[in-house]
């Protein structure tokens, strides 16, 4: 696992085995990144999207606690994945991070309290995610993809196709005048509590 030059996001590689059978690939392994995190974030759902190309999904959080960490992959095609730090006190708040995912051996895993984007890049671009919590309306937030107080680089010469909720989402500063936005330090306070557990149920006393 890689970091991604904020706390909470990694690029994590796993590794495919073929041979003239075809191939086998652990796509997630909960034990391995609960060892970088330490804390188990848990899998309360797998979804799969299928986005033609210029498809724009995000930005998307869920209020902390519990927030919603996701584990993204795409099994097909290529997406231009990104990660932004909404969480307002952060030292990295308001910047992104975007990966190039184009082979089902590359993931991105972006803790509770970050935002989460991808762009299709190529049409029938298929992603897998895992997520800690199972999706609940009332805590889901958005923050429009294209505001430019986020400046996000999207691709140059690919339109960008929005739902209704996406295209509709405000801007990064009215989330934060309206106070929707992740704290940085309830993330912290919770995931550390994460840690606290899951180190107690490791070594109990």
């Amino acid at each position: 696992m890689r970091p991604l030059g904020m706390e909470g996001a990694w690029l994590v590689e796993t590794q495919a085995f073929g041979d003239d059978r075809g191939e086998f690939q652990e796509l997630f392994r909960g034990g391995a990144l609960s060892d970088v995190l330490g804390y188990a974030p848990g899998v309360a759902q797998v979804n799969r999207s299928v986005s033609r190309r210029g498809v724009v999904r995000g930005v998307h959080y869920a209020d902390v606690p519990p927030g919603q960490a996701k584990y993204v992959t795409c099994v097909g095609g290529s997406v231009l994945d990104v990660v932004v730090d909404l969480r307002v006190g952060s030292p990295t708040y308001r910047t992104w991070r975007a990966v190039r995912l184009d082979d089902p051996r590359l993931s991105v895993y972006a803790e509770a309290g970050l935002g989460h984007a991808f762009m299709a890049l190529t049409d029938d671009a298929t992603v897998v995610y895992l997520t800690s919590e199972e999706y609940a309306p009332q805590r889901e937030r958005a923050v429009h993809p294209l505001d430019p107080a986020l400046g996000i680089d999207w691709p140059a010469g690919i339109e960008p196709v929005l739902s209704e909720k996406d295209r509709t989402a405000p801007g990064l500063e009215e989330m934060e005048r309206r106070g929707l936005l992740p704290d940085f330090g309830a993330c912290t306070t919770f995931h550390q509590a994460m840690r606290e557990r899951f180190a107690a149920a490791r070594h109990p006393a």
